[in-house]
């Protein structure tokens, strides 16, 4: 048996420098300290102090303001984040499945279409940008959260502007950190933006607990609880299921081709943290609504109602039940429109390739067997996605140690996923460096 040499600390600096990680790695904190920088500069006309101490922002803006990093809640030149680009992505996502157009370029031309499919996911972000920083500037006027002197049309027409603009600026270094850094670019920033808050989450948690013994034993018990949602996030993200496949032989000349037989692994999480951010939007949407209807000048028996919706019913245990409802209706709904999740598609493909799963028959049957197949992994996920999304939010309320409450299910998902992402890209490329110097030898 031959011994297994390791590498010595030259051979791997040498790995280091060839593969070009280093380069990627700095590139990558580079952009990440430009968006740090964008996030501290505040757009003109807005009543930071107010802002800071009236506590007005509502449940809504408190929960987009984790994924920018604190920039939502400053009102930043880069308020909006990455949020209109992922919004704009998703849809396209959508409308690809619904319209055939859009499908076309997806799947039958090539590059060409796909170039075409992202411009297109530009030009809607610039609109939902335009949008979403007009209904956003609106609120903080009607919350009375702007300059004593107000903002006239043209200094909010520029508001507006500097909004999306930040935006557009986000959406370039996302694209650029995907092409020349590390990772997902898009992920990355979200990412960043999350942890960029778990000191201010600590330092009031710090402040909270005290030497309150009570409250010190609550905090080592909600630390316990995040440190084991951890781990259930990690088995979610990295397990799936297999399904064996039998892939034909073929004869050309001398040489016999394929028999080998290969794997379709399906995620058991397939949406990701998709679902949550979803079913946060459409519980707190409706929540922020009610809470400014409720507050305008309207019929006593309407405003009854807009406080019995807001206050009630969602609100304590029927809040948890619709909101895990909404997470295991959503990965359904999420994981019947991924391109690599469809059963007839996938039949079609192993049929046309003379492919096929063991004990069944091509076709129909095949697309049956794989539909039955996904819909219980789908069920499976859906359940324990849905518990990981409550387990941090009812431990929370338990304990009291409201502080915490940042570091919810999504932001949780979120930096296990983006941390599994970025280690994986890095051993790609170390694995890649090590397979350019076996061609080598």
């Amino acid at each position: 048996m031959a011994k297994i040499k390791m590498p010595t600390t030259d051979e791997v600096a040498g790995m280091w420098q060839a593969s070009g990680l280093k380069e990627k790695l700095l590139f990558t904190f580079a952009m990440i300290a430009i968006f740090r920088f964008g996030v501290q500069i505040p757009i003109f006309g807005i009543n930071n102090a107010e802002l800071l101490t009236s506590g007005k922002m509502g449940d809504l803006v408190g929960f987009l303001d984790i994924f920018t990093g604190g920039a939502l809640g400053k009102v930043s030149i880069f308020a909006l984040g990455i949020g209109p680009y992922i919004t704009a992505s998703i849809i396209m996502q959508l409308l690809a499945a619904a319209v055939p157009a859009l499908e076309k370029l997806q799947k039958e031309e090539g590059e060409a279409g796909r170039r075409k499919l992202s411009q297109y996911t530009r030009y809607f972000t610039v609109i939902l940008s335009v949008f979403q920083s007009t209904v956003f500037l609106t609120y903080l006027s009607k919350m009375g959260m702007l300059a004593p002197d107000g903002i006239p049309v043209l200094n909010f027409i520029g508001s507006i502007l500097t909004l999306t603009a930040g935006t557009m600026f986000i959406m370039w270094l996302a694209e650029l950190i995907t092409e020349n850094g590390i990772g997902n670019g898009a992920s990355i920033l979200i990412f960043i933006g999350i942890i960029s808050r778990i000191p201010s989450y600590f330092g009031a948690t710090g402040q909270l607990v005290g030497g309150n013994t009570g409250m010190a034993f609550a905090l080592i018990l909600l630390i316990a609880i995040f440190m084991a949602t951890l781990v259930l996030i990690v088995i979610m993200q990295e397990a799936m299921r297999k399904v064996v496949i039998v892939n034909a032989r073929r004869q050309v000349g001398n040489k016999v081709y394929g028999g080998v037989n290969t794997h379709i692994p399906f995620k058991l999480n397939p949406g990701g943290v998709m679902p949550i951010i979803f079913a946060v939007a459409i519980l707190l949407f409706p929540t922020t609504i009610l809470s400014l209807l409720s507050k305008a000048n309207m019929p006593e028996a309407l405003r009854n109602i807009a406080n019995y919706i807001s206050n009630d019913l969602l609100s304590g245990y029927s809040y948890y039940i619709i909101y895990f409802l909404l997470i295991v209706g959503l990965t359904f709904f999420y994981a019947s429109i991924m391109p690599n999740m469809q059963p007839k598609e996938i039949a079609n493909n192993l049929k046309k390739y003379g492919s096929s799963i063991p004990g069944i028959k091509p076709g129909k049957p095949t697309a049956d067997a794989l539909d039955k197949i996904l819909s219980r992994v789908t069920f499976i996920g859906a359940l324990g996605l849905g518990i990981i999304a409550l387990v941090p939010g009812i431990a929370t309320q338990a304990t009291h140690i409201t502080p915490l409450q940042g570091l919810g299910s999504t932001s949780l998902i979120i930096m296990v996923g983006v941390a599994l992402d970025f280690i994986n890209q890095i051993k790609t490329h170390l694995l890649a460096r090590q397979y350019e110097g076996f061609l080598k030898q």
